[in-house]
């Protein structure tokens, strides 16, 4: 996890106290012939996917990312070039550590699913999620394939704060964790409790914070992969063991990155190719989109420390494409249209918290039935969330809303902790639509917004399109702007831009979301009958 290039020195512990590998080196295998150069462009996603852990297994890539309170959390990608990404799956099915992930009494923004690790265990051929919550304990789950099911294995007492996890070469399960301090912890064999824990390394006042730990062993030698939040990447390499000692070296400082108005390249992973190449897969904070993946080749000196290779004295827009395996099938695009069809909802799709899962259902589309009565969206359960794609990107809802009641409110949001909407207000029997913006919280997550409303227009008939458009080029505020339709041809501007905010400390970036609360009583509906994601 990270927090902001003009906050270097702030931990992610100290902002919320105020506010409230696989192992490297394992042998070549032959395959098929390697694909044919080409070039790349950063961000390899240009989605929010912070807090990457990225390794390789046979000839698929895998990585995954932080969600916070986002449920399913921790989502799982997987790519076949290191560049073209899909959602697979995620590694924890439910947040279940408290009745805040459910917005019942409290609420969970800003805590959940942090900086973590996936592993993956050849011995019995598992994939292990590791990561710590709410600063009380870690969990681990598993599974034999990433798109599940993943179940909780178990749960240990001491929390792993931005854990990485190494699968040795002798199978012993080892965890480097921690914020300044960086220790390692070895598992039992069954990867079900700690049997030993020992600090290894005590970063110098003149680095400041590190932290979002990620382990390795190459030619072997153990590295813990470590980052200054947020604009500093440091590696610590040690040839006695796990345990140390350790020395230090800078990987970068300031890099200059491939997004323009963005931040520094920093943490996430080092991963190798087929073909003994390696690469970091960074992040590059850039809100108000979040914190997008890049992808740099990386080499190493003749005494074991890794170089990121530049391009005119930056992480590179561009590089030469991986030589890599052609890849067995084309990855699912993270855009395009869903027509929620099928039993479950596509991957790509997140809850604002847990979802009541009584309340919606998918096959004729997605149906969302009232599921809480609120005035307050940042309360209301059944938010549905799916990420913007930038630099900007368009996303058109066709709503079926004939079975509205009273009071309700249904819509397509901007969303983050200052949100705005467009959507269907349900009164005495009329329907509006209407643009709100205003709803806003404050540094510790509690509202002091529920929205004002500042256009409308009647509508008839039982279907609408509603159209957000989201600019999320970093370096300012960026408009978000409105529409909708009644044919699904030509749509009307609804309200003035609503101005997204860069601000960091909410962590994930906005989102578009799509909602229906009761102000009144339980009981409407609407159904989404297409859903899509467009880029100009």
């Amino acid at each position: 996890m990270d927090l902001s290039w003009s906050h270097q020195h702030l931990t992610r512990r100290r902002t919320l106290a105020a506010a409230t590998g696989l192992a490297a080196g394992a042998l070549l295998r032959p395959g098929p012939a390697l694909a044919a150069a080409a070039q790349y462009a950063n961000p390899v996603i240009w989605q929010d996917f912070a807090d990457i852990d990225v390794m390789r297994v046979g000839d698929t890539y895998y990585a995954s990312a932080s969600t916070m309170h986002y449920s399913p959390g921790a989502p799982v990608l997987r790519s076949y070039d290191l560049v073209n990404w899909e959602v697979a799956g995620h590694a924890v099915p439910v947040l279940d550590f408290g009745t805040k992930y459910d917005l019942n009494g409290a609420r969970g923004y800003v805590r959940g699913i942090w900086a973590s690790s996936l592993a993956y265990r050849p011995s019995n051929r598992t994939f292990y999620w590791l990561g710590q919550i709410d600063f009380a304990r870690t969990y681990v789950y598993t599974a034999t394939a990433v798109e599940g099911p993943w179940s909780r294995l178990t749960t240990i007492s001491t929390p792993y704060y931005d854990a990485g996890l190494l699968v040795d070469t002798d199978d012993t399960l080892y965890v480097a964790y921690g914020n300044t301090t960086i220790s390692v912890a070895q598992l039992s064999p069954d990867g079900r409790n700690q049997v030993r824990a020992q600090e290894v390394f005590r970063t110098p006042s003149s680095v400041g914070t590190l932290e979002g730990a990620r382990f390795y062993k190459i030619n072997g030698q153990y590295y813990i992969f470590l980052t200054r939040p947020a604009n500093g990447q440091y590696i610590l390499k040690s040839s006695s063991g796990p345990f140390g000692p350790y020395t230090m070296r800078q990987v970068l400082l300031d890099l200059r990155g491939p997004i323009p108005g963005g931040g520094v390249p920093h943490q996430g992973g080092l991963v190798r190719t087929q073909s003994g190449a390696w690469y970091y897969m960074a992040f590059v904070d850039a809100y108000p989109g979040g914190r997008m993946p890049a992808l740099a080749p990386v080499t190493w000196t003749a005494d074991g420390w890794p170089v990121v290779q530049l391009v005119n004295g930056a992480w590179g827009a561009t590089y030469p494409s991986p030589a890599v395996p052609a890849p067995p099938r084309q990855v699912t695009p993270m855009t395009g249209v869903d027509t929620f069809d099928g039993t479950s909802l596509k991957p790509r799709w997140e809850w604002n918290h847990n979802p009541d899962n009584t309340k919606w259902s998918v096959g004729d589309g997605l149906t969302l039935r009232t599921a809480t009565v609120t005035h307050d969206l940042y309360w209301a359960r059944n938010t549905l969330t799916h990420r913007i794609q930038g630099p900007t990107s368009t996303a058109t809802a066709q709503l079926d809303h004939s079975a509205m009641q009273d009071g309700d409110r249904a819509g397509l949001a901007l969303l983050r902790d200052s949100s705005a909407w467009i959507g269907l207000k349900r009164d005495g029997g009329a329907t509006r639509v209407v643009m709100v913006t205003g709803l806003t919280m404050d540094g510790n997550w509690n509202t002091t917004g529920t929205g004002t409303e500042i256009a409308s227009a009647p509508v008839s008939g039982s279907r609408i399109w509603l159209r957000a458009n989201a600019d999320i080029r970093p370096g300012a505020p960026r408009p978000g702007t409105f529409s909708y339709s009644t044919d699904g041809i030509t749509f009307t501007r609804l309200g003035p831009a609503f101005s997204m905010g860069n601000d960091w400390r909410f962590f994930m970036g906005y989102r578009f979301a799509l909602f229906n609360h009761a102000t009144q009583a339980l009981g409407g509906a609407v159904r989404v009958t297409r859903f899509e994601v467009s880029t100009p």
